[in-house]
Parts: C-alpha cells; sequence; structure tokens
C-alpha cells in the first residue's frame, strides 16, 4: 500500500484508501521516512531539498488533474509513425572459419573462452 506520511505526530495518509486530491499543498511529506524505506541516506540539506521539489511535482500533478479531458483521447504516442525498423534483409556474412581466423583459441569450430562460471 503506497502512503504519505505526514510529519511526526499526525497520522499516515494511504493513497489507496484516497485520490490524489486529498493531497494539498500543506501537507508536509515525510521525506527522512521515505529515505529510510529506500535504504537512501540524506543530509538534512537533501531532505530540504527533496521535501521541496516533492511538494512541487504534486502541486504541479494537481494542476493537471484539474484540466478537463472529458473527449480526449487517450494517446500512447503522438508521432503518428508506425513499424520505423527496417525489412529483415539476408545478406552474406562470414564463414565459419572466417570468423575463428584471428582467434587465439578454437576448439571444434567454436571460440575458446576462460569459464567465468567456475564452482570455486
Amino acid at each position: 500500500m503506497h502512503y504519505i506520511r505526514l510529519k511526526p505526530n499526525s497520522q499516515a495518509f494511504y493513497l489507496a484508501d484516497a485520490p490524489f486530491y486529498a493531497y494539498n499543498g500543506s501537507m508536509k511529506i515525510d521525506v527522512a521516512h521515505v529515505a529510510k524505506l529506500a535504504n537512501l541516506p540524506l543530509t538534512i540539506e537533501e531532505e530540504t531539498k527533496f521535501e521541496k521539489q516533492l511538494s512541487e511535482t504534486l502541486d504541479y500533478v494537481k494542476q493537471l488533474e484539474e484540466i478537463d479531458t472529458k473527449g480526449v483521447k487517450p494517446t500512447n504516442q503522438v508521432t503518428g509513425l508506425e513499424n520505423v525498423t527496417r525489412e529483415d534483409i539476408t545478406t552474406p556474412s562470414l564463414s565459419q572459419e572466417e570468423a575463428l581466423s584471428n582467434s587465439t583459441s578454437t576448439y571444434n569450430g567454436f571460440f575458446k573462452v576462460p569459464g567465468i562460471l567456475d564452482s570455486e
């Protein structure tokens, strides 16, 4: 369950139980608690900086939610391009002998390399 924990001495605010508009700009986000959950060591200056940035981001998202989007089709891409890959064309390649010709070590027609998954 995702939540924003308000400053100490306040209750946790569970996002799953309330729509986004329940957030308001006067709420303070406990960045120290979120950083602890994410195992991120932050200085006091970083906590202050990130709290301000996160609040600004949530305020902006709240502004976006106020936009009337009724009748607007969902968009998954905006360029209008379709299948921008080239056609798969078979072309001649190196023979096995040519590919192995510069190798320092081969075995039965394969490259021979040191093992990387030894059990030692």
